[in-house]
């Protein structure tokens, strides 16, 4: 932590620009915009929004869930927001980012019972706070992406497989087509080796031939605007 507005009281806040705010200024709405928490990890910078005295973030938007029983929503939950610094701007996808951002974010779980999900808005996604500490852990780690929470998937109306969030880390999405995509459990499970091998490779620009896990030969093939990568057997 290399910026606590706390400190040693609550009575004896730092305002952002470096005034201090006392008892009398604590209730002013001016006051309260300018208090902000800066948390340092790997040696990068990283901003926590949504603390008291100021109200709750907004609550993000949520279309996947990972291990939770229901879609979390304003109505039960109050959100804060991790983010990047104002030095890092700009950098925010790049993969040393990342990782110091889920990093820190995995500490605050195993630290604070009190947090119950992570939203990762690129993919939509809501992630239980015990699936989200053994997902990060592992590819902080050295293991896989967490594909599965970091990106989410979605059946398009003809029937493919089609990735939600890939595009934040590579720009691309992914695409599993008819027929391949019929078995659901299947695609998505290709789908998921397909993500952490394009996250460590940063997409592809032509096409490519692989082998699948079941020994069929599979096309990889960009879209004409470079937007997807289309997976269909050979």
């Amino acid at each position: 932590m290399t910026h606590d507005p706390a400190e040693d009281s609550p009575l004896q806040l730092v305002a952002a620009n470096g005034q201090p705010v006392g008892g009398d200024t604590l209730a002013s709405p001016v006051a309260t915009d300018l208090v902000w928490l800066e948390l340092l990890r790997d040696g990068l910078a990283f901003d926590l929004r949504g603390l008291q005295p100021r109200d709750a973030v907004a609550f993000p938007s949520v279309e996947h869930r990972f291990d939770l029983p229901d879609m979390p929503g304003p109505a039960r939950f109050e959100a804060m927001q991790l983010l990047p610094g104002h030095h890092l701007a700009g950098g925010e996808r790049t993969l040393p980012v990342a990782k110091a951002l889920m990093a820190l974010a995995r500490d605050l779980v195993h630290h604070f019972e009190e947090l119950e999900a992570v939203v990762w808005p690129p993919s939509g996604s809501a992630i239980g706070r015990r699936f989200f500490e053994s997902v990060s852990t592992a590819w902080l780690d050295g293991g896989a992406f967490p594909a599965l929470g970091l990106t989410a998937f979605r059946e398009t109306v003809d029937g493919a497989l089609q990735s939600v969030g890939l595009e934040f880390w590579i720009d691309q999405e992914l695409r599993i087509e008819p027929p391949l995509s019929s078995d659901k459990v299947a695609a998505t499970r290709l789908g998921v080796r397909l993500i952490n091998q394009m996250v460590i490779v940063g997409g592809i620009e032509q096409s490519e031939r692989i082998i699948a896990p079941d020994g069929s030969r599979l096309l990889l093939s960009v879209s004409r605007n470079g937007k997807f990568i289309r997976v269909s057997r050979e």
